[in-house]
């Protein structure tokens, strides 16, 4: 399967010369390159049944690839912000690598013009989709891992850490850091939350209002956070919070939230008149 690939692909040259790495193997990178539709229509055109065997697409690669991002991201961010607690680095972090950030660092280096797609995904503009563009993109970094470490092994997170650094921090990643630190100024700790979990793949925050007190023109609101696990069942309440208004009581229950999951004591905010 792999010498079909490569006899089907075009010149990888270009990309090679933007990715900061010329492939020993280049059969790792076609591979990477190449989506489970193509590689679906490629078995059934040369043995008539799908090869389950093979699997020549680019899925295992993205598994290695997102862990390899993960640590390179986590170094560089470590390296970087010697003054951030594991907060600011883990929100950080989830936005590096998020699918909508690896789909654009995708598109700025036009990998989308070098991924092998069935007919059906390049008829519904799969060179443009969003997961799949991350997807390959992190399978491409897996491949650049591999080749890089079989000469030596030192040498195989450099080149990811180098390409990281260009590509996947570099001024983005300033601007990120910039919009993160104003975020955190303004208060905002639902969305501080909400990295905080998706980067630990915890689930999703829900909130609850679980009482109103008050006359109308000086109500209460109470507000439970809750959990939302990937099958869709909700857990125990995280924490809770008051607030003059249904949005402060959430963004109440979200600082609360987050002081409780990075273990540090609760503040009390002063309250409101």
């Amino acid at each position: 399967m792999q010498q079909t690939l490569l006899t089907q692909s075009e010149d990888l040259a270009p990309l090679e010369l933007v990715l900061g790495h010329e492939f020993s193997r280049p059969e790792l990178l076609a591979h990477a390159l190449t989506h489970r539709s193509q590689a679906y229509e490629l078995s059934m055109e040369t043995s008539g049944r799908p090869d389950e065997g093979e699997r020549a697409d680019n899925e295992r690669l993205e598994f290695l690839g997102d862990a390899v991002l993960g640590l390179v991201v986590a170094e560089a961010l470590f390296r970087r912000h010697p003054d951030w607690q594991e907060g600011e680095l883990t929100r950080m972090r989830a936005r590096l690598v998020s699918r909508r950030h690896m789909a654009e660092v995708a598109q700025t280096i036009g990998l989308g013009q070098y991924l092998r797609l069935g007919r059906g995904e390049e008829r519904s503009g799969g060179r443009k989709k969003t997961a799949l563009l991350a997807n390959a993109m992190e399978a491409v970094l897996a491949a650049m891992y591999l080749d890089a470490g079989q000469k030596d092994h030192k040498d195989a997170l450099a080149v990811v850490q180098r390409f990281a650094d260009r590509h996947i921090l570099g001024q983005a990643g300033d601007n990120m850091a910039r919009e993160l630190l104003s975020v955190a100024a303004l208060g905002d700790h639902k969305s501080a939350l909400q990295e905080h979990l998706q980067a630990s793949h915890a689930g999703v925050p829900v909130y609850l209002v679980e009482s109103e007190s008050g006359p109308d023109h000086r109500k209460r609101f109470q507000v439970e956070v809750r959990l939302k696990s990937g099958d869709g069942e909700v857990g125990d309440a995280l924490a809770n919070g008051m607030g003059s208004t249904k949005k402060k009581a959430e963004q109440e229950a979200a600082r609360r939230a987050l002081a409780l999951l990075a273990g540090q004591p609760i503040r009390e905010e002063r309250t409101e008149a």
